[in-house]
């Protein structure tokens, strides 16, 4: 998907399924399933968790929004996060789980969980008030 600068267009709105059939496809045509189980996409994804924990590894706090950082800085940042998501995306479909409608469920599980307390729902309090 290029634009006609030969760069990736940009695409609202992609879905978990969307990601999920066009990594199958990736790796069917390259002759990769056979590596793709469970056990190797995981620790892949443990792999590009630690990528991406590099990056914020020495930086202290960051303000929302990264408005400090570089825009290399910050496309490395989208290139490690996509890393994580499509590594996550593939163990769920080689595991046969439905990775957006398992997330709805855990929120609403967390939404029991941890119910909204009106004396700490202050934006100001948050970090004392979600474990």
């Amino acid at each position: 998907m290029e634009n006609s600068h030969g760069s990736p267009r940009r695409v609202k709105n992609v879905s978990l399924e969307e990601l999920r059939d066009r990594l199958a496809e990736f790796a069917r045509v390259r002759g990769w399933e056979q590596y793709h189980s469970p056990r190797n996409l995981l620790l892949a994804l443990v792999g590009e968790v630690g990528e991406l924990s590099e990056i914020f590894q020495w930086k202290g706090e960051v303000a929302r929004g990264l408005p400090n950082w570089s825009p290399t800085d910050k496309e490395h940042l989208e290139e490690e996060l996509s890393d994580v998501l499509l590594c996550l995306v593939q163990l769920a479909d080689v595991c046969g789980l439905d990775l957006g409608q398992a997330a709805l469920t855990k929120i609403l599980k967390n939404a029991q969980k941890y119910p909204v307390n009106p004396k700490i729902s202050d934006t100001t309090n948050f970090p004392n008030s979600y474990p």
